[in-house]
């Protein structure tokens, strides 16, 4: 009979899928092997020559017994101070500045910690008990002073970002002598109540859009059956597959983990291969072997902070489920500071400095700098 030898449907199918999935990973060895570098590009004016007064570097700095690596990188290494703290935990974010440059080392000497344990300060065999949030804040408050005393600052501005934020703020209450100001973005304050305030946003978005087969599945991990199984939304990655799916993860314009930050990472000019797969190794390490994540959730951080001795600036992005918004605006109201102002970005999820950056930087020069707060939300 005519046919009768062909393979069946499925077989081509499965065989599609394997060299689907070959021709991926040998793109990947690609890209990975073109962009491996490890290096520093010269900031350069717009004649392409590299400025004479700019700073652009990554270097490594023994602090409290250990290596931690930063990037610093500014067009005139006199500006003022920056220190930025990123999420995660074990998220190091200067992968995005470079796809999503946010202009900040125009105005500011930018200093992109990598904490302990994360991207380029991971080692492998790190003690996990080591690694607390305390010991994360005292690395955050010595690092301040090394880049004080190094570029000649009585003071630095202090940014935090998403799990940065609960780090910062803590930095910022634990020693306002370092700082001109504390910047929040994304700020945390209590996160488990925020996870459900985002779970609860999610299902409803899926049954209301009638998508029943991603609501039944975000219905198995609902915190309000299963503490396990909520943990387990986490740690399986269908947490941020469903934000991400619904605009309100990392940006609200990105919906693939994969191309939006896995890509960015690999393909980053500024990491060797060693330390962008680092990167991930030590994500999973910070995940699965320290406490960071339940500190997180258990901190309800209006409770322990109620007063801040040094201007407080907040800033979220209106489509933020990643860190409640509407938390971290409570959070803010609760807390007795010099200055302090609440600002809302209409077209930006959980990162805008990356997503509206030029509102971002204009709210830098025109309120942080100058210690005002004419740009903040009105009541």
């Amino acid at each position: 009979m005519a046919g009768k030898n062909k393979k069946p449907w499925r077989f081509h199918s499965k065989k599609a899928v394997v060299i689907t999935v070959c021709m991926v990973v040998i793109l990947l060895l690609i890209l990975v092997l073109v962009y491996d570098g490890g290096t520093m590009k010269p900031l350069k004016d717009d004649q392409g020559n590299a400025i004479a007064s700019s700073i652009s570097e990554k270097i490594f700095v023994e602090i409290n017994g250990t290596r931690l690596g930063m990037f610093i990188r500014s067009t005139n290494k006199d500006n003022p101070v920056l220190l930025f703290m990123h999420g995660g935990p074990g998220m190091p974010e200067y992968f995005l500045e470079e796809k999503y440059p946010t202009g900040l080392d125009s105005v500011f000497t930018v200093c992109w910690l990598e904490q302990r344990g994360a991207g380029l300060s991971y080692y492998p065999g790190m003690p996990a008990e080591e690694i607390t949030v305390d010991q994360l804040v005292s690395d955050g408050i010595a690092v301040s002073s090394y880049l004080c005393n190094r570029f000649g600052k009585e003071k630095i501005y202090l940014m935090g970002h998403s799990w940065g934020s609960l780090i910062g703020v803590k930095m910022a209450g634990k020693a306002p002598g370092l700082y001109n100001a504390y910047i929040g973005i994304a700020q945390i304050s209590d996160q488990y109540q925020s996870e459900v305030l985002a779970f609860d946003y999610m299902l409803d978005t899926y049954r209301r859009e009638g998508n029943t087969r991603m609501a039944e599945k975000l219905e198995m991990y609902s915190p309000y059956m299963s503490q396990k199984k909520f943990e387990h939304y986490f740690v399986s990655g269908f947490r941020d597959t469903v934000m991400h799916d619904l605009g309100v993860g990392t940006m609200h314009a990105m919906h693939s983990v994969f191309s939006g930050i896995f890509i960015p990472v690999m393909t980053s000019n500024a990491y060797t291969l060693k330390e962008k797969i680092n990167i991930w190794k030590a994500k999973s390490f910070l995940a699965k072997s320290t406490s960071l994540r339940k500190e997180m959730f258990g901190s309800k951080l209006p409770e322990q902070i109620k007063v801040l001795e040094i201007p407080t600036y907040f800033l979220s992005g209106v489509y933020d489920y990643t860190v409640s918004a509407i938390l971290a605006k409570q959070f803010l109201s609760g807390i007795t500071a010099p200055i302090k102002g609440f600002y809302t970005f209409d077209n930006s999820a959980h990162s805008p400095l990356f997503e509206e950056s030029e509102k971002f930087v204009n709210i830098m020069l025109e309120d942080v700098l100058t210690g005002e707060n004419n740009l903040s939300d009105k009541e």
